[in-house]
């Protein structure tokens, strides 16, 4: 089959159901990413399960699944979710994490207790209720200008549309509330009114995908693409787009690779979301694991730079006293690496006497011999420490100071020429 086919055959029936996921995982990225940030996402856990009940309700009630009095029946299944997790919290003694947990385990078993009691007057089944029937949304359509379109593709559309139409309109009290709730509630925000609209979306959310992909993938896409994409980038309408799109990248891709290894396509995209995720985790370029590494490796080896021009500068400055410094007597094999990088970068020379300091490698030398010993002449100010334990502190700290910082500290301790020990603090250029 050919890829072409793939998506024309059948009525484009591989095509829809592709295009609904996506406009599900785009509304549930898009109420994820202020649940995240605000660390709500168990909340958004306990909404997308705690559904349940309100929707089989609604279905028993003659609703029909992606129709207004299911949409009514969830909202108020979440509301009520949000209420008893406040209950818990505030009659109960309960922490809100354990209260959303208590309330949202009791309903979604009611809900599937439900499920199993009324199984033959209603379309809904526990397998459903888990996954989805992603790959049975193509055949249950309803005609526009002609076309027939999947229902729940439609009202994940519509879904998405409102989402993002309020989001737009909202954002500004939605930034704030995220990030400094306290301040908003002073400022005149309705932090409660915001939370609450937000809780709803979640509803919506929740609701346009239930059918689709089920509880399971509905959690996966409210947390894991903007979980992902915190991982990227700081500023939270980034941190939005970005996770809109990884979830419709995993939609896509988790839903060709269950055709083709021909498994559940809700939980192949929920794994391809945790790739996503690990993937992000191992490579994101600021806080991933390799990035730290690196950060890592990168500033020991200017330490050992720094402390080995620290350790020539030294050597110069005892041998002008006519005295042996040891330090550069026996270096090691980190020690000579250290040095044969200095001369490459024309930090140190190496003439008939050995390795000398360059007019880069003094200026270097200096700032870092400077750090040392104004930290050792603060800290023989503010702290009772005989002389012999002044010099580990400053030998860490030296690699850290700034030439802001050196002038603090130089203006607090007043300008001097020696430390504690009476050796010679070299002056800033």
């Amino acid at each position: 089959m050919t890829t072409l086919s793939f998506f024309t055959d059948g009525g484009g029936m591989h095509a829809w159901a592709i295009a609904t996921a996506a406009m599900v995982a785009a509304g549930c990225a898009l109420v994820g990413t202020l649940l995240v940030v605000r660390r709500m996402s168990l909340v958004g856990d306990a909404i997308s399960h705690a559904v349940l009940p309100g929707i089989v309700v609604a279905v028993l009630a003659g609703g029909r699944l992606g129709g207004p009095l299911v949409l009514v029946g969830a909202v108020a299944a979440a509301l009520l979710t949000v209420w008893l997790t406040q209950l818990l919290r505030t009659e109960g003694g309960l922490s809100e994490d354990a209260g959303a947990g208590v309330a949202f385990t009791t309903l979604f078993a009611i809900g599937v207790v439900i499920v199993t009691a009324a199984a033959s007057r209603i379309d809904l089944d526990p397998a459903c209720v888990l996954h989805g029937l992603l790959e049975l949304v193509p055949f249950d359509t309803v005609p526009m200008l002609g076309v027939e379109v999947p229902r729940a593709f439609l009202t994940a559309t519509v879904v998405f549309v409102t989402l993002a139409l309020t989001a737009v309109a909202t954002w500004k009290l939605q930034v704030f509330t995220a990030f400094d709730p306290g301040a908003a509630r002073a400022a005149g925000v309705p932090v409660a009114a915001v939370t609450t609209g937000l809780l709803v979306a979640t509803a919506l959310a929740t609701v346009a995908g239930f059918e689709a992909v089920g509880a399971i993938l509905v959690v996966a896409m409210l947390v894991v693409p903007a979980a992902t994409a915190e991982l990227l980038t700081r500023r939270l309408h980034r941190i939005a787009v970005l996770a809109i799109f990884l979830g419709v990248v995993a939609a896509a891709i988790g839903y060709l690779a269950a055709w083709r290894w021909n498994t559940t396509a809700a939980g192949m995209i929920a794994v391809v979301l945790g790739m996503q995720y690990l993937a992000c985790v191992l490579l994101a370029p600021d806080d991933g694991v390799v990035a730290r590494l690196c950060n890592r490796g990168w500033f020991a080896w200017r330490v050992a730079c720094e402390d080995r021009l620290a350790a020539w500068w030294r050597a110069e400055e005892a041998m002008a006293r006519g005295v042996t410094f040891p330090a550069a007597a026996g270096p090691t094999l980190g020690d000579r690496v250290a040095d044969v990088w200095l001369a490459i970068t024309g930090r140190v020379s190496r003439g008939p006497r050995g390795w000398t300091l360059t007019g880069r490698g003094r200026e270097q030398a200096d700032m870092v011999v400077r750090s040392h010993r104004l930290w050792e002449s603060w800290l023989g100010r503010h702290a009772e420490l005989p002389l012999d334990h002044l010099h580990p502190p400053a030998e860490w700290i030296e690699h850290h100071l700034g030439a802001e910082v050196r002038r603090r500290i130089e203006a607090e301790v007043g300008t001097q020429a020696s430390d504690p020990h009476g050796r010679t603090i070299p002056p800033e250029p």
